[in-house]
């Protein structure tokens, strides 16, 4: 039987990739995860709302609508374990009119096929009673989606893998991987101290960067690499107090939830993201879209004040569908849809992906038969 280096390494140390080197920690195996930034989560997993989704939206038997109702109650016995910070506020997704009012029934329709506790038809009386400052006709109560502090999870994630025994290495870039005759793989990594190193299972979760990794592995089918597409979502802070407790949704545009509100674990407002398709990753908050946002905030909160909005930060969205096209399923790739014996590829995670991380690591734990 072949000798490895590690059992399985894994690409990316987002919160995804981390939640794999986790299952498969977790499993028995020594794990490596590299990452080529000089830390974790500094992707697509440090630029986001830290939203847990209770899972209303996504279509029936997908794998996002699966893995976020099970990988939600798996993150919050996670974080409850390790003394990590979230707020269980729930969310209210409100109408402004009657056609919202119907596609709301169209949402709670969905949650009810997905599984989805805790749900609640509000009348526009009964959520202003939760949220005096709301402009709603109706809405829909959440009552397990919340707010927690993802980057001490990804932290505690890395602290699990360590625990047992294997390692996150970071500013170590993936350079390249050949599966090898004998079964496994031979993987070459760069930065300042390039190496190879060999292991049984490759699993890539590299966020942004799923397609050039997944190119850099020989052999795997160039035409079953989907095209990339980057959606950027800027978001913009509330000066002064928070006005509601819970998050605020409208209901979803097409390819994203839409700009929504949260209070973040420091008690401060927050709105986005918006979205827009780049050519490349560009973190910019152009002040000037802060128009744009009052628009869209007022028809839910028409008391927010001129002047108010300040830019934040932007984050980018790895999207494997362009403007106009539907948004696709979660893309977990195994031999099945590549060929290679011991590779799991995972592209287009984005939301619901952080709250769904601990099912994703399971489900690809899975897909490698273990």
């Amino acid at each position: 039987m072949a000798e490895y280096d590690f059992d399985a390494v894994v690409v990316g140390a987002g919160a995804v990739g981390l939640a794999c080197g986790y299952a498969l920690a977790q499993r028995g195996l020594s794990v490596v995860v590299l990452e080529q930034e000089a830390a974790i989560g500094q992707g697509v997993s440090s630029r986001n709302s830290e939203v847990v989704h209770g899972g209303l939206y996504y279509p029936t038997g997908s794998l996002r609508a699966r893995l976020c109702v099970v990988g939600r109650r798996q993150l919050y016995a996670f974080l409850e374990t390790h003394h990590v910070d979230f707020d269980r506020c729930g969310k209210l997704v409100v109408a402004a009119d009657a056609a919202g009012a119907a596609q709301l029934e169209r949402i709670y329709d969905q949650a009810m096929v997905n599984g989805v506790e805790g749900m609640q038809r509000l009348t526009r009386a009964e959520a202003l009673a939760l949220e005096p400052e709301l402009a709603c006709e109706a809405a829909l109560l959440s009552a397990e989606s919340g707010v927690f502090d993802s980057h001490g999870y990804m932290l505690a994630l890395r602290g699990e893998i360590e625990a047992a025994g294997g390692a996150v290495a970071l500013s170590t870039p993936f350079e390249a991987a050949e599966p090898l005759a004998e079964g496994g793989f031979a993987v070459r990594t760069g930065g300042a101290d390039p190496a190879e190193l060999t292991c049984r299972y490759l699993v890539t979760a590299p966020g942004l960067s799923a397609q050039g990794v997944a190119a850099h592995v020989a052999g795997f089918p160039a035409e079953t690499i989907p095209a990339g597409h980057y959606g950027k979502g800027m978001y913009f802070r509330l000066v002064g107090k928070a006005p509601f407790a819970r998050l605020v949704y409208p209901p979803p545009i097409p390819g994203a939830l839409g700009t929504h509100y949260r209070r973040d674990l420091g008690g401060q407002g927050i709105f986005g993201p918006n979205l827009s398709y780049v050519d490349h990753p560009d973190y910019t908050v152009d002040p000037d879209a802060a128009g744009e946002f009052y628009g869209y905030i007022r028809k839910f909160w028409p008391g927010l004040p001129d002047g108010a909005l300040v830019p934040d930060y932007a984050g980018i969205r790895p999207k494997i569908h362009g403007p106009g096209e539907p948004q696709p399923d979660f893309r977990i790739d195994g031999p099945e849809a590549h060929g290679i014996r011991g590779l799991v590829a995972l592209f287009g995670i984005e939301s619901p992906g952080l709250t769904s991380s601990l099912a994703l690591g399971d489900e690809v734990a899975g897909r490698l038969g273990l």
